[in-house]
This record gives C-alpha cells, structure tokens and sequence, in this order.
C-alpha cells in the first residue's frame, strides 16, 4: 500500500476534500472541522505532519512547519498548537499539510 492510498483510506475518508487545484503540491484541503477530524486521525494513527499550510480565499494565509516549532514530525503537540494559532487569527481558513506515514504502518495494512 502506498502513502497515498493508506491516508485515502484511514486519514481521509468520508471528508470533503475542497482543493481544486488551488495548490498542487498539497493535494487534499479541509474546512476547519474536517481537517480537526484529520488531526486527530493522525494523532491515533502516529502518522508525522511535516508541515501545514492554512489558506484564505484559494490563497497562501500562512505556513507552520515542525522544525519551526522545534518538535517531531509525530508530535501532535506542535500542529494542535499550530491549528489553534491559526484558527485564532483568521475564521474560515481552509487547511492541508504534508505527512509521513512509517513504513511499519504501512505494511500492517
């Protein structure tokens, strides 16, 4: 199973993805709500979040990285903490992220 269809299946299914083709490199974005289900799939899962990016109105709002935060990729300290910063400046921002699923995690499914 690849990364790509092991999110599909475990992170992001029954969610509404609301990229349309506003960022290529991020192919899956969430309202706020679905992206805190994300969060806390990822959380359960151990699966890393390198980096997140928040958008407004189809454009770049900001981005949050781990290493800027100076934790883990799996730590989900730094993207709750990251989320929370950005819902506090902006209502209604649409999210996505970069992630890393092990390969142990993977192979299990």
């Amino acid at each position: 199973m690849t990364q790509a269809e092991f999110l599909e299946l475990h992170v992001f299914n029954n969610l509404e993805n609301l990229n349309d083709g506003f960022d290529t490199e991020i192919t899956h974005c969430f309202s706020e709500t679905d992206f805190e289900t994300v969060l806390k799939r990822t959380q359960h899962l151990g699966i890393g979040l390198y980096t997140m990016n928040a958008y407004a109105e189809g454009e770049s709002f900001d981005v949050a990285s781990h290493e800027a935060y100076k934790k883990k990729a799996t730590d989900a300290k730094w993207y709750t903490k990251a989320f929370f910063d950005f819902k506090k400046r902006q209502d209604g921002l649409v999210y996505g992220a970069t992630y890393k699923v092990s390969k142990k995690l993977l192979e299990r499914s």
